[in-house]
């Protein structure tokens, strides 16, 4: 039967020149990723320390915790602990509250998103800017992200265009990236000269300083907090790193990562308000420490959110973003989603092809494949294991017990060469399209074998 996520696949593949478009333009990414890595003869020395900077932090993260939240204050931030979603909403509402706020610009934070902030807060009477640029494409759509790095990566410029007809005004027609990059920010422009309030995420948090640093390549986190006075800094606990040497590793992979750059644009270190200013910072788990108590998935954790998985996917750049029922889409996205509600993410552990590409990549060395796979075998707990596995699992066994059985389907099987033949491979469908089935022997091994045809050096 298929999963919610094939079903949407193919939805996503009948305008096959938007998914070919997706598929080549994320492969690009990939492309200068790997041109990146090539060009530093210790890539993968760096990769080896993150891995083990990660497992060390988030192993030890109380500890790091609350070393960053005792910096933090002594820097003069307010710190806040919000043990889920709801909790960091109305914290964040509360602090608005307090300051009278009526409109918050802010910057990319998936946490947010996570928490669904944004509904939350326009409910409660509080206009929600958002100032990256895909993120504002997809919020004026009313979308959701399809990446976690290019948010708007579905979209193409002609798309764009005529969305910015529609919200923003521009000229009839054209659809030039500088010329809609220039009508974004000229929008921008007023909702940060007007904004109460700025809200960022936070890439790392540093524990000995009790800093939060954040990449961008458009500057929009220091403009949400250049003009408004009132900061709100949204970090999960698995952020928190040890100090600026395991920053400069993790600075050195990020944008390489994500983007193929060297670095971000622009990459902001805030270590407290400004002056006649305040700064909160708002500690978010939402579950990280029950995952973390996950003997078999804990490693996601170790995942600094660059999206490399997803560019490099095969899945992912032939399905959309949107096919995923998790809001995080990929392979990330797949074991974050079954580590959040098992129940209701299981479709997505059928969109992945377990050709490890994800692994070969993430600098973190987090093992998504192998978790995916263990989820697979997990289905059974959740009482999501697909019927049709149930039986085939089943035939098959019922075959293996019965050796006789099993010596006549082996017998049998050259007939499948003529009947794949006959039934037209190549037009069963995509996965048809370019591949052949492979042909089965006109004798088993084991019959060569009792035929001394097989020779046996011991």
């Amino acid at each position: 039967m298929a999963t919610r996520h094939s079903k949407a696949a193919r939805l996503f593949q009948k305008n096959r020149e938007k998914a070919e478009w997706q598929d080549n333009t994320l492969w690009g990414v990939r492309v200068k990723r790997d041109r990146m890595a090539k060009s530093l003869d210790e890539w993968e020395t760096l990769r080896d320390m993150a891995s083990a900077i990660k497992k060390h932090t988030v192993t030890n993260l109380d500890v790091y915790l609350e070393q960053f939240a005792e910096n933090a204050e002594k820097n003069g931030i307010i710190v806040h602990w919000a043990k889920d979603a709801e909790e960091f909403n109305e914290t964040v509402l509360d602090i608005l509250r307090s300051h009278d706020v009526r409109k918050l610009v802010k910057s990319k934070s998936m946490l947010t998103e996570e928490c669904e902030m944004n509904p939350y807060l326009e409910k409660n009477g509080i206009k929600v800017v958002e100032t990256d640029l895909g993120e504002r494409i997809i919020q004026l759509l009313d979308q959701k992200p399809s990446h976690i790095v290019m948010p708007a990566i579905h979209l193409t410029q002609e798309e764009v265009g005529a969305l910015f007809e529609k919200e923003l005004g521009s000229e009839k027609g054209n659809s030039d990236p500088a010329y809609l990059t220039y009508c974004a920010r000229k929008s921008l422009r007023d909702e940060f000269l007007t904004a109460d309030a700025g809200l960022t995420g936070a890439n790392f948090g540093v524990a000995q300083t009790g800093e939060i640093v954040i990449c961008t390549n458009e500057g929009n986190a220091d403009m949400s907090t250049s003009v408004p006075k009132l900061h709100i800094a949204a970090m999960g606990i698995e952020k928190v790193i040890p100090d600026y040497r395991s920053l400069a590793v993790f600075h050195r992979l990020l944008a390489r990562s994500a983007t193929g750059q060297p670095s971000t644009t622009f990459t902001s270190h805030f270590r407290g308000p400004r002056p006649g200013g305040e700064m909160h910072i708002i500690l978010v788990d939402n579950g990280r420490s029950r995952m973390l108590g996950d003997d078999l998935h804990w490693e996601t954790l170790k995942c600094i959110r660059c999206g490399a998985c997803m560019n490099t996917c095969p899945v992912y750049r032939r399905s959309g973003g949107y096919s995923y029922t998790y809001f995080i889409p990929g392979p990330v996205g797949v074991n974050l989603g079954m580590l959040r509600d098992g129940k209701k993410y299981h479709d997505n552990v059928s969109a992945c092809s377990l050709c490890c590409s994800c692994d070969n990549v993430c600098p973190a060395k987090v093992n998504l494949s192998e978790q995916i796979y263990a989820w697979r075998q997990q289905l059974r707990d959740f009482g999501k294991e697909p019927m049709s596995k149930k039986v085939m699992s089943g035939g098959m066994k019922f075959i293996f017990d019965r050796p006789g059985l099993y010596n006549a389907a082996i017998g049998c099987s050259p007939l499948i060469n003529a009947a794949a033949s006959a039934a037209g491979y190549a037009g069963l469908g995509l996965w048809g399209k370019g591949r052949d089935l492979p042909e089965f022997a006109k004798e088993s091994f084991h019959t060569m074998w009792k035929k001394g045809k097989v020779k046996n050096d011991k």
